[in-house]
């Protein structure tokens, strides 16, 4: 039991420094940052992420650093990083798209129909955590308004926790099929960011097949498919290809 102890004192304390010392990195990158030593700066996040300690303040700055020198496809990868830790973030939005304004590829994205944008909408109404915590949320007011039915004799009143209930319950199914959805919605968009300088893509994944459009660096991709080191992608105007995979950087890997 003993022993138990010390090691749980141990963990802890081990987290203790480590989040102090994140702490202290983030605030010399800071001063880095704001004396135009953009190398150093990035050291220091690069320092804290190593030790997993992933947050969009720590990726937005990084955005900024690498916006800096200059160096877009970077800038715009930990910029769509910070903005997948903290999607309604303006000031990400707003760095992003002055990153984006740099690229060399202008790329029309394919309209959505009114329907797919409704869909949208509401499905990105809130995170598929907030979905759940919300379904968890409106089961209990169920459970609640259940156990009121029972015990009240008013046959008004009786009336009322019967109707908040079936309607708890049904927004609780609605938010779990949300959660869901969302869900798969995120397991099967797999975006990454091209960081080469320029690279063609192909009609199949080897390197004798034709080159179909090319691609500078800054651009995002949506990932499809992997195959011995190719990647089958589809860019915003839906046309799709294969490239080497090294050309490009995942956006979801943490």
């Amino acid at each position: 039991m003993k022993m138990k102890k010390i090691l749980l004192l141990m963990c802890l304390l081990s987290l203790s420094l480590g989040f102090s010392q994140n702490e202290a990195l983030f605030s010399e990158a800071t001063d880095f940052y704001n004396k135009g030593e953009y190398a150093k700066a990035i050291a220091n996040y690069e320092q804290i992420l190593e030790s997993d300690q992933h947050s969009a303040a720590v990726y937005f700055n990084l955005g900024n650093c690498y916006y800096k020198i200059n160096s877009i496809g970077p800038s715009i990868y930990y910029y769509e990083k910070a903005l997948l830790l903290s999607p309604n973030d303006s000031e990400i939005k707003n760095n992003l798209g002055y990153a984006q304004n740099m690229r060399l590829d202008a790329i029309e994205e394919v309209p959505k129909t009114e329907i797919s944008q409704a869909y949208d909408k509401v499905i990105n109404l809130f995170t598929c955590n907030q979905w759940a915590y919300l379904a968890v949320a409106l089961v209990i007011l169920f459970v609640l308004a259940y156990l009121t039915y029972y015990f009240l004799r008013s046959a008004n009143h009786k009336r009322i926790a019967l109707i908040t209930g079936i309607f708890s319950l049904s927004l609780g199914l609605v938010s779990i099929l949300m959660s869901y959805l969302q869900q798969e919605q995120y397991k099967n968009d797999d975006p990454a960011i091209v960081f080469s300088k320029e690279v063609k893509v192909s009609s199949e994944p080897n390197g004798s097949s034709d080159i179909i459009f090319t691609l500078h660096e800054g651009t995002k991709v949506n990932v499809l498919e992997e195959l011995d080191g190719w990647e089958k992608i589809r860019i915003a105007d839906g046309q799709t290809g294969w490239l080497l995979g090294e050309n490009i950087k995942h956006i979801k890997d943490f």
